[in-house]
């Protein structure tokens, strides 16, 4: 199947996690593919660890399995259905899949804290409509971040401490390298403004 003959295109939201990538994909009104559902199970031996070997790095690169995030984009593109992985933070572990079906909408949101990794491999594939990266004020994202994690039980308290505390002074330059990366850095409603008007036709560069 050509470029242009494709069905559908997507539009990467990345940013650092607690930044609204997920309630800014729900209001764009698409069909939303969540790339956090993509980490790899906790007893994966290639998992990277945290200086010291104190525990798994959820935060880096290396414990998400772009190759099959890719893959579901790449599908969902050519065919408007793929299937994806159902994942249990708090366990560490896909616990089944699930269809996601674009119901014949030419765009898509793919987001999650890693969307930025893939911006150039979708670029090549010709799938790309647009690549954003949300930014704000990183106290603002850390309080947003450990409220919901703490909801959720994602993890124990004193590893959301510890995460949290590092994960708000690293943040401007985590969005630094998502930028570096090919993304778009916005706030939330630029990012919804350039959702709405994101062509269809030819994939564009951010």
């Amino acid at each position: 199947m050509s470029v242009s003959s494709l069905p559908a295109r997507v539009i990467l939201l990345s940013g650092p996690s607690g930044s609204g990538k997920s309630s800014l994909a729900a209001r764009a009104g698409l069909p939303v593919l969540a790339l956090d559902d993509f980490y790899k199970d906790g007893d994966d031996p290639s998992l990277p660890l945290l200086p010291g070997g104190s525990g798994t790095d959820w935060d880096a690169p290396g414990s998400w399995n772009a190759d099959a995030a890719l893959a579901a984009i790449s599908a969902l593109c050519a065919e408007g259905a793929a299937d994806a992985p159902v994942y249990d933070i708090a366990a560490s572990a896909a616990t089944g899949t699930a269809r996601l079906d674009l119901g014949g909408a030419p765009l898509f949101v793919a987001e999650g804290i890693f969307a930025a990794e893939i911006v150039g491999r979708c670029r090549e594939l010709g799938v790309l409509a647009d690549a954003l990266c949300l930014r704000g004020r990183p106290s603002t994202t850390a309080r947003r971040r450990f409220l919901r994690d703490l909801r959720e039980g994602r993890k124990a308290l004193p590893f959301l401490l510890r995460r949290g505390w590092h994960l708000m002074r690293a943040e401007r330059a985590i969005v630094a390298r998502q930028v570096t990366l090919g993304c778009h850095p916005c706030g939330a409603d630029a990012a919804l403004a350039r959702i709405r008007t994101a062509p269809v036709a030819e994939a564009v560069a951010p």
